[in-house]
């Protein structure tokens, strides 16, 4: 029976996932996943450094602004979708490829969700609805007094999960509905896989990390990442453009910044965004980790050698 093999490639933003992941697949002669949450929204271009077209025709890309920002898509959405490529692509080879800097998405097709009872709509819409009332402060200490485990968890490892008011009334909504903590439905039995993961971090050091972020960021400006924006405007509200690149920018049209002040909290919370990416790969299991400028070669005889 034929071994399935998902070479997956993480780490924090601007540091080469992109060109490695391509240089692999033409290597391995197989197509890549991405696992870009921001990337899948085809209105978001410039901001969220869709690769460009020549990398697309370089090697076969899945699930890159394949929606609109006005769709509700979540992680379960893509796990399930991302499940169902990869069964139809492991037909033709063996090797796939994943790429990408959003953990939930990577732990989603890796790994798996726990299972979660379904929850009574009316209790859904009764957390909005104080959500939109109270704000965001109502559901972090509701959160707080129905699972403070998994509140004191997240708080240490992961602080914009607290910012992030869909995941913080989807947590709250399971306690309610439940009345149980959220975080006695975690660690259960996960989903079979029909693959072996290989997973390879990409890694430089901070100062470094920072230098080519803050230039990625300066490229997108004069790409016109700015008319981007104008155009989304109108739509700022909308969850898919709560991100990074985009809120600063809607903050500038509002009139609350300076255009350059924008930018330069661009490249602040873009560093910070890196950071916690960081954080949370350091903690996925049997990462192998290279510096960002290691020949593919030695990256290759790894992924060889890692072959059962």
């Amino acid at each position: 029976m034929k071994t399935n093999y998902l070479i997956t490639i993480v780490g924090p933003t601007a540091i080469g996932k992109t060109a490695l992941s391509i240089t692999l697949a033409k290597h391995f002669g197989c197509e890549i996943i991405s696992c870009d949450s921001r990337q899948f929204f085809k209105e978001m271009k410039i901001g969220t450094a869709v690769p460009s077209e020549e990398e697309l025709k370089a090697a076969r890309h899945h699930f890159i602004q394949n929606k609109s920002i006005f769709e509700n898509y979540s992680v379960g959405d893509f796990e399930r979708e991302a499940f169902e490529k990869l069964d139809a692509l492991f037909q033709k080879n063996t090797f796939q490829i994943m790429v990408g800097g959003s953990g939930l998405y990577v732990d989603a097709v890796l790994r798996g969700f726990d299972d979660f009872p379904d929850i009574e709509p009316t209790i859904r819409e009764e957390i909005r609805s104080k959500y939109e009332v109270k704000g965001l402060t109502y559901l972090q200490e509701k959160l707080q007094e129905s699972d403070p485990f998994y509140f004191d968890k997240i708080s240490s490892e992961n602080s914009q999960t607290l910012q992030n008011p869909q995941r913080m009334m989807r947590f709250v909504e399971v306690c309610l509905g439940t009345g149980k903590p959220y975080s006695s439905f975690l660690n259960q039995k996960k989903n079979h896989r029909n693959f072996i993961p290989i997973i390879i971090g990409l890694k430089a050091n901070r100062e470094i990390m920072y230098e080519r972020i803050n230039r990625r960021v300066d490229l997108m400006i004069h790409e016109g990442l700015l008319e981007e924006v104008k155009k989304l405007h109108p739509n700022k509200n909308l969850n898919a453009l709560q991100t990074v690149g985009y809120r600063e920018l809607f903050d500038y049209l509002d009139g609350k910044t300076k255009l350059d002040f924008a930018i330069e909290e661009i490249k602040k919370n873009t560093r910070r965004f890196a950071k916690r990416q960081l954080t949370w790969f350091k903690r996925t299991e049997n990462v192998k980790w290279f510096d960002f400028e290691t020949d593919v070669s030695e990256i290759v005889n790894y992924i060889t050698k890692s072959l059962k």
